[in-house]
């Protein structure tokens, strides 16, 4: 996430796991204090309300999606190895952050619509830096359909609260997200070459 003191860092991952567990509407102000071992109000010397420990928690990690998803590829070599890389990239946010995923899926209508806005939009260029960068890997793929591909992987991705998570579960995921990028073709391997021959 983006900086924060340590105190309302601490806030923040709290507040995330008692959301993902009882919702933001039944987690109070005096139980994330409980979490994070002060009293309720001391809550207030870092977040006026809990709506803006919600606004800072959904905010600041799409930021962070979008931020290191355009790191991550523009350091690839090549659109393959970008592809591939972003692939690696939301695993193991997934496998790490399933609280906030699950957060994000239920809670992000509690936002004030200013801030409901910005983290679609931030959402969106995320997902458009998945469709241009699935486009150079595959130009085949018309961007309509590379935008559905990224649609259902990031859904694939996103089982984690779900499916568990760890480096097992990481694995497969990404060996499933790569299939459902290819649908009807091999993704090419870093090399060029496709991922397997066939034998007769």
């Amino acid at each position: 996430m983006e900086f924060l003191p340590p105190t309302a860092d601490r806030m923040i991952r709290e507040s995330a796991r008692l959301f993902a567990e009882r919702g933001f509407h039944g987690t109070s102000i005096d139980e994330i204090g409980a979490a994070c071992g002060m009293t309720g109000p001391a809550i207030y010397k870092h977040f006026p309300n809990k709506k803006a420990i919600l606004s800072t928690m959904l905010l600041d990690i799409s930021r962070q999606l979008l931020e290191d998803g355009r790191r991550v590829a523009s350091d690839a070599r090549s659109p393959e190895h970008a592809l591939k890389a972003l692939i690696e990239f939301h695993a193991s946010f997934a496998a790490h952050e399933a609280a906030l995923i699950r957060v994000q899926d239920r809670d992000l209508g509690s936002l004030d619509t200013a801030d409901r806005r910005t983290v679609r939009r931030l959402q969106r260029e995320y997902l458009e830096l998945w469709v241009s960068v699935l486009s150079q890997a595959m130009p085949s793929l018309s961007r309509d359909i590379a935008r559905v591909r990224a649609h259902a992987t990031f859904g694939l991705l996103n089982s984690t609260p779900h499916s568990g998570s760890g480096p097992v579960v990481k694995g497969e995921l990404m060996k499933m997200a790569e299939r459902a990028l290819e649908a009807d073709a091999c993704l090419a391997a870093p090399s060029g070459k496709g991922a397997t021959e066939k034998t007769p």
